[in-house]
């Protein structure tokens, strides 16, 4: 996509992370461990940002997870991890900002929703306390509305309005409106006790794919924040892949959005870096960002009885995954790079004459392309070493280094004849 589809919002900058104004789009996650502990905190934020997440929000939710938030931040810039992070609020937010500036000072954004700051008169009062805390400490704040924890009295008001009208609105209707006004009058609202719109950010959480998409594209329209997407209780495995992919797709492909987390439910003990691989591939997919290198490969088919190709693949992904954060330091630009597995003589050559890496074959056999041309031709027990061999070969190229031609004994066998 170019930059001129792209939604043009305000840049708001957390830590050394730039969020909208034009800025690559953001990939986000959460920890689940209880903050008070701060080795399982800080070693899981620290996996998270070695994933690819760009910002970790943490819980805190009690005085003794804001007592050790500084612990925290202190612990990840030992390990050299530098990753912003965001206090997730509720409730007694206003509290616990206040009772322990050194956690106010240690992060480096709120996350508050309108829906949980209180009730009443209590609760303009206490929203405003946690924003004269980000001003006191120089923070930006994430306005993160929640369908499910929706400001109640806002939700009754805009229904007793709706039932008024002469042509009512469906209920679900006025459930969105109440999400997207909570959202832009807390805003408001902020920025009447001094916080500048370079230092908002929203969101409109929303369980429900077409209620996710029209809240943010209405919401798109009546303002210019930046933009944080999410479908929240997404659920458990591909559900909760499919759901995200599918709601955030549709944004993205609009324009919309500035930083995005998929909120997936992990297995009990599961590994909790899924949801960034998710969003990394969600982006890298869309064209609209570069992670790691991409590997297509053979879906399979009668014509490839054997594994050797899926093996071939899933072994490929590891090398490039454990290469990346070396690669990412060391070779800039090799995240663009395309790898071609195709266990099939029908598709396979075009398919990895189009990548910068490909294989194609069967019967024991196997064709390498480099950049369109054919390189060598392998037999199945050197299909993996040949791969990384004339990978690493590629990234010679891109480093600038003189690439020795391949001086192999094997013969150029026919794509046909394989």
């Amino acid at each position: 996509m170019s930059s001129s589809t792209r939604r043009m919002t305000r840049a708001v900058r957390v830590g050394d992370v730039l969020i909208g104004g034009g800025a690559p789009i953001v990939v986000q996650s959460m920890t689940n461990t209880d903050t008070a502990d701060v080795h399982a905190t800080a070693r899981q934020a620290e996996g998270l940002a070695r994933a690819g997440s760009e910002l970790v929000r943490i819980t805190v939710n009690t005085p003794e997870a804001a007592a050790q938030v500084p612990r925290i931040r202190e612990r990840l810039d030992a390990l050299g991890c530098r990753v912003p992070l965001v206090g997730d609020f509720h409730y007694n937010g206003h509290k616990l900002l206040t009772q322990y500036p050194e956690c106010a000072a240690a992060l480096a954004k709120y996350r508050i929703n309108p829906g949980n700051v209180g009730k009443g008169a209590k609760r303009d009062e206490q929203f405003a306390t946690m924003i004269e805390c980000a001003l006191r400490h120089g923070k930006p704040v994430r306005i993160g509305v929640n369908w499910g924890s929706l400001d109640q009295a806002l939700l009754a008001r805009l229904m007793d309005e709706n039932g008024k009208q002469a042509s009512p609105l469906d209920s679900n209707d006025v459930m969105r409106e109440a999400v997207i006004r909570s959202a832009l009058e807390s805003a408001q609202q902020a920025r009447e006790c001094g916080l500048p719109a370079e230092r908002i950010v929203l969101s409109c959480k929303m369980s429900r794919v077409q209620d996710l998409i029209a809240v943010y594209r209405a919401l798109a329209g009546r303002c210019d924040y930046a933009l944080h997407l999410g479908l929240t209780e997404a659920g458990m495995g591909s559900k909760g892949i499919v759901a995200s992919a599918a709601a955030m797709a549709v944004l993205l492909q609009e324009g919309i959005g500035d930083t995005i987390r998929v909120s997936l439910t992990p297995e009990p003990g599961g590994d909790r870096t899924r949801e960034v691989q998710v969003a990394q591939e969600l982006l890298q997919s869309m064209g609209l960002r570069a992670f790691s290198p991409m590997v297509s490969a053979c879906p399979g088919c009668g014509r490839t009885t054997s594994t050797v190709f899926q093996e071939l693949a899933q072994r490929i992904e590891s090398y490039l995954k454990h290469q990346m954060p070396v690669w990412r330091e060391s070779h800039p630009g090799v995240e663009n790079m395309r790898v071609a597995v195709m266990g099939c003589v029908v598709n396979g050559p075009g398919e990895a004459k189009m990548a910068d890496l490909g294989i194609a074959g069967g019967k024991g056999r196997g064709v390498i392309f480099r950049k369109g041309e054919i390189i060598r031709t392998v037999d199945e027990p050197e299909f993996l070493s040949a791969l990384i061999e004339e990978g690493d070969r590629v990234i010679a190229e891109m480093e600038g280094r003189e690439v020795e031609p391949y001086g192999g004994d094997d013969a150029l066998i026919p794509i046909q004849s394989l």
